[in-house]
């Protein structure tokens, strides 16, 4: 197959020319940091999230408008017996977030959080990866766009998660043809795949990338050719988030592997990102380690729903707090010389 790269075109040229930080407000941050009532450096990474914030919004550290997306797409390799859940999960589980009921929906009334969901043509999975592209390149780059309209609505703080019934193979082999290693490697239980189910679940990973192998040298094609319409769109919705010079906060595994595409495409292109937490899915914590990526949190979750990403946003919250409303010195009437 001749690839044209013509719906891809504007994805190469925004990821060939991102903004960079915003380094006066970096500077402005850093300053009122050192005059602040506590030791140089005795908030730790809350300081570092402080001035990650200002330096991608340009402005005083400030979380105000927060929202947690998350995207949901079905998967035709499901047909092979990757897990022991079917697909119609995928669309129970929107209702569910669309009731209230989930997880997800408790952690972001916990933090203040909005949350919006995203049904990306659930009654249509995408292509089985075993045998045939998981997306045409226009419908692939159609749904980047999409993704890249998370953010429409305006927010200062996103934090991007998915839902998925098959979406973990998925991602297994999205890092196996970035990364290599073996499909063993990178293959976890997921939604709870053990004995044959797991075995089929890396069978598939393997025969996939053997299948589009000789097309895995673009990010993109490993993208619309492994990926899913959720992958895509996340990769969508992070890329437009730089663009637009919001933070983002990454959950899980699947996540992870969106954001993967892009900084194949641009080792800088991740830089306004932060990892929420490092879930219990074995290969998680080697995707973060490529991506170069410190995670926030480590509670031994693998839920989805972007549920680390909005538990890492209320100590993002915080962070930021803690540099606006912090008493200086000079305020304080407190004295920030040693005594000799």
């Amino acid at each position: 197959m001749t690839v044209t790269g013509l719906p891809f075109d504007d994805f190469r040229t925004l990821l060939r020319d991102l903004p960079g930080p915003d380094t006066a407000a970096l500077v402005a941050a850093r300053d009122r940091d050192r005059q602040l009532t506590k030791p140089p450096g005795a908030l730790g990474r809350l300081e570092e999230i402080a001035m990650w914030l200002a330096a991608w919004t340009g402005r005083p550290p400030a979380v105000n408008r927060p929202l947690v997306a998350i995207f949901a797409g079905n998967h035709g390799v499901t047909k092979h017996g990757i897990t022991p859940f079917p697909s119609s999960v995928t669309q129970q589980m929107v209702e569910n977030f669309a009731a209230g009921g989930a997880a997800i929906n408790q952690i972001c009334v916990a933090n203040d959080l909005g949350l919006k969901i995203f049904d990306l043509a659930l009654d249509y999975p995408t292509g089985d990866i075993t045998c045939e592209p998981a997306l045409s390149e226009r419908d692939c780059a159609a749904t980047m766009a999409f993704g890249m309209e998370a953010i429409a609505g305006g927010t200062d703080l996103l934090c991007v998660g998915e839902m998925g019934i098959g979406n973990t193979t998925i991602a297994a082999a999205i890092n196996l043809a970035l990364y290599g290693g073996t499909a063993e490697e990178w293959v976890g239980p997921g939604t709870g795949s053990e004995g044959d189910v797991l075995k089929r679940k890396i069978e598939a990973v393997e025969k996939a990338v053997d299948f589009h192998r000789d097309h895995l040298g673009d990010p993109l094609e490993v993208l619309r050719r492994l990926g899913g319409r959720e992958i895509a769109a996340m990769a969508g919705a992070i890329l437009a988030a730089r663009v637009e010079r919001v933070p983002v906060l990454l959950d899980g595994y699947v996540t992870t592997a969106a954001a993967s595409i892009l900084k194949a495409m641009n080792p800088s292109a991740l830089d306004h990102c932060l990892i929420g937490h490092v879930s219990a899915e074995p290969g998680h914590i080697k995707a973060i380690d490529r991506l170069d990526k410190t995670p926030l949190l480590a509670l031994g979750m693998r839920l989805g729903e972007g549920t680390g990403a909005a538990l890492a946003a209320g100590i993002v919250k915080a962070a930021a707090a803690c540099h606006s409303g912090m008493a200086t010195f000079e305020s304080a009437g407190v004295s920030n010389k040693s005594h000799e």
